[in-house]
């Protein structure tokens, strides 16, 4: 039996245009001499659709996608990923479609409801693992979780299966692949079952699926692995005599470390812009690093043509920055202007003498600096129809060392699950590509430069210090006492613990961005604007 993977990269919400996905890849079946071809879980509707699964009116159009998927009368099989309602019951299915018939309409068992996960909302956990025999081999369908634990996969063997199809939209975090990879594995190799785990590719708001499509021998060794941050189609044969699969073609190649990330922010970047209808994207370029790493992906990821930036200087702006921003987008080839905000911010401070007279400067200059460049930055993006870009990193979201309505302002944050201290290894990275950051961009100290002399560090601990508090509390939810013990001092600890905790309502009214960790702010850690809890450790 010749399996196809089919790895599609799905628009939420867009039946049609999944639709004509999933015929294309039939198509490609065919022609591969095909018995039958997978796709991902909720292909049809796109992963996660959220609320749009309480809209009746989305199950009409599921409904006549499938008529449509049976009116081909393919000699190719497909299974294929959609809601399905029934009586008051919503189900996360995938039918099995053969020459106008659904074969078998398998509904998930086992809903995911932590992390970025929230499938009990919507769905109905199914409890029963029927097979079916087509062309002489039985076949169980399984889904994404469903392969994440033991039973499902027993109880399918035990059933008489001789193959696990298994649609996925599985969410990507650095490090991933080699996790999901290994439970896979564990699943076929357990149960001497061959395993076709096709998985989604394609950004959706925050996520990143990254595709990775897998075929695992009984044995569970890895047979073939498809394409990662791309569309991908393929072809195994199952031997059934001898319960092996057979990959028709070579592995696709895997990206490592921070080629993996950058990767990642580039599909997450090309997925949000053009998924959401914009043109392209412009950000404020400062002559730093987080700026000048935001602009390299976002032209890689848009077509240099399609971005452009701006350097706003002000009174405390070098001249090195205005220098580096300057050689970054001539190095890259976007479109950059500068505009000065010294007549923008002397016309707000005039503007509001009166109330500020016998008042001391303080944050409350530097934050109106960062909210003129907002301002400048949102006119551009509604006179061309561009989303801004924000550059703000993990580290800085994370203790609030931003400015609502300033440098926050924007559609899009690339960094925002980015910590500052892989920021800079990401730069080092792009640079073996080509040339595009300058030198002491990645080595000077670095600034806002809203203040005289101003240095992050007068503000916060040394980086690799913070984002080491960052990750365990952040990430692992590790305690004050905990994080200390880890070797970092108290009192440093409650003071990140504190801006952390206190800095939640800025991030609530934050830009969305790409996950690229275990924990992201957003949709992955969620935790309320009014909280007391902190204040029990004082």
């Amino acid at each position: 039996m010749r399996i196809a993977l089919a790895q599609n990269n799905y628009i939420v919400g867009d039946i049609h245009h999944n639709l004509e996905l999933i015929k294309k890849s039939v198509k490609q079946a065919e022609a591969a001499d095909a018995d039958i071809v997978v796709f991902s879980e909720l292909a049809l509707s796109g992963y996660p659709p959220e609320d749009l699964l309480l809209r009746q009116d989305l199950y009409a159009l599921i409904e006549k996608a499938l008529n449509e998927l049976m009116s081909m009368q393919s000699s190719v099989a497909m299974v294929v990923g959609h809601p399905r309602k029934e009586g008051g019951d919503t189900f996360n299915s995938a039918s099995l479609i053969y020459q106008g018939d659904c074969l078998l309409t398998y509904d998930k068992q086992l809903l995911p409801n932590y992390s970025v996960f929230d499938e009990k909302r919507y769905f109905t956990a199914a409890s029963d693992c029927p097979v079916v025999n087509f062309k002489g081999v039985n076949i169980s369908i399984l889904i994404c979780e469903d392969l994440w634990f033991k039973e499902p996969a027993k109880v399918a063997k035990l059933a008489g299966a001789d193959i696990i199809l298994s649609p996925n939209a599985s969410p990507y975090y650095y490090g991933k692949a080699e996790v999901r990879g290994q439970a896979m594995s564990c699943r076929a190799d357990e149960n001497d079952i061959p395993v076709i785990y096709v998985n989604q590719v394609g950004a959706q708001d925050e996520l990143v699926f990254d595709g990775c499509s897998s075929a695992y021998d009984a044995n569970g060794e890895t047979v073939f692995t498809a394409a990662e941050m791309s569309e991908d189609f393929a072809c195994v044969d199952f031997d059934v005599e001898n319960n092996r699969l057979v990959s028709l073609q070579e592995n696709s190649v895997q990206f490592d470390d921070e080629e993996e990330i950058w990767q990642a922010l580039m599909l997450g970047v090309r997925d949000y812009v053009k998924k959401n209808g914009f043109p392209g994207a412009l950000l404020g370029l400062s002559g730093g690093i987080d700026s000048a790493v935001t602009l390299a992906v976002a032209a890689d990821a848009l077509g240099t043509e399609n971005v452009n930036a701006v350097m706003m200087p002000f009174k405390y702006t070098s001249s090195m920055s205005i220098e580096d921003a300057k050689a970054e987008a001539e190095a890259l080839g976007v479109e950059f202007d500068i505009i000065s905000i010294e007549p923008i911010y002397d016309a707000f401070m005039q503007q509001m003498s009166e109330q500020l007279a016998g008042t001391k400067l303080d944050t409350t200059e530097q934050n109106i600096q960062a909210r003129c460049r907002g301002t400048v930055l949102m006119g551009l993006s509604n006179k061309y129809g561009r989303i801004v870009l924000t550059t703000g990193n993990k580290s800085e979201i994370a203790v609030g060392y931003c400015t609502l309505y300033g440098d926050m302002a924007g559609g899009f944050n690339v960094l925002k699950d980015v910590s500052k201290t892989m920021v800079y290894r990401l730069a080092k990275y792009r640079n073996t590509i080509s040339p595009v950051i300058p030198e002491r961009v990645i080595t000077r100290p670095p600034s806002a430069e809203l203040a005289p002399d101003q240095k992050d560090e007068d503000n916060l601990p040394p980086y690799d210090i913070l984002d080491g508090i960052l990750e365990a509390y952040v990430e692992h939810d590790r305690s004050i006492s905990d994080i200390v013990a880890l070797g970092y001092d108290d009192d440093t600890v409650r003071r990140v613990v504190r801006l952390v905790d206190i800095n939640e309502h800025k991030r609530r009214q934050a830009a969305p961005g790409v996950r690229i960790s275990k924990r992201a702010f957003g949709r992955d850690r969620r935790y309320p604007i009014t909280s007391g809890f902190g204040r029990q450790f004082k």
